[in-house]
């Protein structure tokens, strides 16, 4: 029977997650990073919210809401606007893995308050050799995670929106590890997102401001199940709570700070180190692969083995600003932070984004504090069109 050459080990390695190396100080019975399925939901797919540490939940309206506050459609500047990104991804490892992300929307209705939007990503896991019992090369695969959804936003007033998400979700990683075939099998689930944005401008002295608060709780849905059922798991259910204030520093000058905290909503997969035999701990595990997603939701908050401060630990935090110019003009930074016992993930991002007319392009660039991370020097672009302005142009 074939078997696919540490399949486990790559797919740790390249999706989101836990590729920063633990400090040397860091005790094993600490270390428990929260580990789901289908991962790479998780990656942030463009570059302006790259660039800002990974943070998007209250930021201003642009096509790429969709992953991050789908209820911001509602108050979104132009009609429709269509991007695409692009992310060589673990590019200091492998040449051949990227996330590609097709984000759009349109606002419909006569009173420019509701919106409908749709997404499209892709991830490739590059070429991944199989070898039989003897370590002899067999044959390839090309293992990926792709995802679907369609979202409706709507303003409930002046200053609030809400939206909703349906996504469709499918994983396949390579072969059937009982089947004794080539073919391969992947995995399927569905999840919603629901999310609120709020915006208001108070006056500082003369100057009007802006400040928004916005959350998303993303991919509440179905398990994903490999090896035929065997070993289920649970999708990255997410929290995100964010806030961004905007304030004039002249005429055309405009800076934003914003700050975000998430949580995965997801219980920690029993551990052996916490239990005081084998049966106990197979008991603990069959009970986590048998409890359902939306109990899971709720067990994630008081689940961890280290009580209240290892929850805490869970919420990765992140800051970031950006620097606009008449809205043609960005230069973007941020960083973000995880809990060194819960991946250890630390970077700066920096990027710049340029719009002319209809055309937007942005880019962003990952700086990891440690020195041995995969993820240091990760690039992202984005290039956005705004197709209201384009149909204005056909229209002139």
């Amino acid at each position: 029977m074939k078997k696919l050459t540490t399949i486990v080990v790559t797919m740790a390695l390249l999706m989101t997650s836990k590729v920063a190396i633990a400090d040397d100080d860091i005790k094993n019975e600490e270390f428990n990073p929260i580990t789901t399925g289908v991962t790479s939901l998780s990656i942030t797919p463009d570059a302006r919210g790259a660039s800002m540490g990974d943070q998007g939940a209250a930021t201003d309206p642009d096509v790429n809401s969709q992953f991050w506050n789908p209820s911001k459609y509602a108050f979104a500047y132009s009609k429709a606007g269509v991007s695409i990104s692009y992310t060589p991804w673990l590019r200091k490892l492998v040449n051949d893995i990227f996330l590609a992300n097709l984000s759009g929307y349109w606002k419909i209705g006569s009173g420019d308050n509701q919106a409908v939007s749709a997404s499209m990503r892709y991830f490739s896991l590059g070429e991944i050799n199989s070898t039989d019992d003897g370590g002899n090369a067999m044959s390839s695969i090309n293992p990926f995670e792709m995802s679907v959804d369609v979202g409706y936003s709507r303003k409930l007033s002046e200053k609030f929106s809400m939206g909703v998400v349906l996504r469709y979700i499918y994983s396949d990683l390579g072969f059937s590890n009982y089947s004794g075939t080539d073919q391969t099998t992947g995995a399927s689930a569905f999840s919603a997102d629901i999310s609120g944005y709020f915006n208001t401008y108070p006056m500082i002295g003369r100057n009007e401001c802006q400040w928004n608060l916005g959350f998303n709780i993303s991919n509440i849905g179905s398990k994903v199940s490999y090896n035929g059922g065997d070993d289920p798991a649970f999708i990255p259910t997410n929290l995100k709570l964010g806030t961004a204030f905007t304030f004039p520093l002249a005429d055309y000058h405009n800076l934003t700070i914003s700050a975000e905290a998430n949580k995965l909503l997801v219980p920690a997969r029993p551990r052996l180190a916490n239990y005081d035999n084998q049966e106990e701990y197979e008991q603990a595990l069959q009970n986590w692969k048998d409890m359902s997603s939306i109990s899971g939701i709720f067990k994630s908050f008081s689940d961890a083995p280290g009580g209240f401060k290892e929850e805490l630990r869970e919420i990765t935090f992140s800051i970031g600003a950006e620097y606009s110019y008449n809205q043609q003009f960005f230069l973007r930074g941020g960083f973000f932070n995880e809990n060194k016992y819960k991946g250890n993930r630390k970077y700066f991002g920096l990027g710049a984004g340029f719009a002319l007319n209809v055309i937007k392009l942005d880019a962003a660039y990952m700086i990891a504090t440690a020195q041995n991370s995969p993820l240091d020097q990760t690039l992202r672009f984005t290039l956005s069109f705004d197709m209201d302005g384009i149909r204005n142009l056909f229209n002139r």
